[in-house]
C-alpha cells in the first residue's frame, strides 16, 4: 500500500504548549513521516505521510492533542499527487 499525503491544521490553544513536540512523539510512534509548524494566527500545521490506518490513528489524536494543548478544531486536507512534498520517509521535523 502506498503512502498517502496530508495536511492538517490544527486551531485552539495550540502553540507555547509542547504540542509541536508530542505531535512529533505521536508521529514518530506511529511510524508517520512530515513536519508540524506553528502558523503567524496561533494554528499549528502538520504534514503527515503515511499509510490509511496510521493515518487514520494520527488524525484522532490530533483532534485531542496532548493534555497541555485545546484542541477546537482539525482541517484536513488529501495532498494532490502533483502537489506532494519530497519527504525523508521516518523523519518527522518540528518546524
Amino acid at each position: 500500500m502506498e503512502s498517502s499525503q496530508y495536511i492538517f491544521v490544527v486551531s485552539g490553544v495550540v502553540q507555547c504548549v509542547g504540542f509541536r513536540y508530542h505531535t512529533s512523539r505521536q508521529a514518530q510512534a506511529l511510524g508517520i513521516s512530515g513536519y508540524a509548524k506553528n502558523l503567524n494566527d496561533g494554528r499549528v500545521e502538520v504534514l503527515a505521510v503515511g499509510k490509511g490506518k496510521e493515518i487514520e490513528k494520527f488524525h484522532a489524536w490530533l483532534n485531542i492533542g496532548p493534555s497541555s494543548a485545546t484542541v477546537d478544531q482539525v482541517v484536513m486536507h488529501r495532498v494532490k499527487e502533483s502537489e506532494r512534498q519530497d519527504v525523508r520517509i521516518g523523519e518527522f521535523k518540528i518546524l
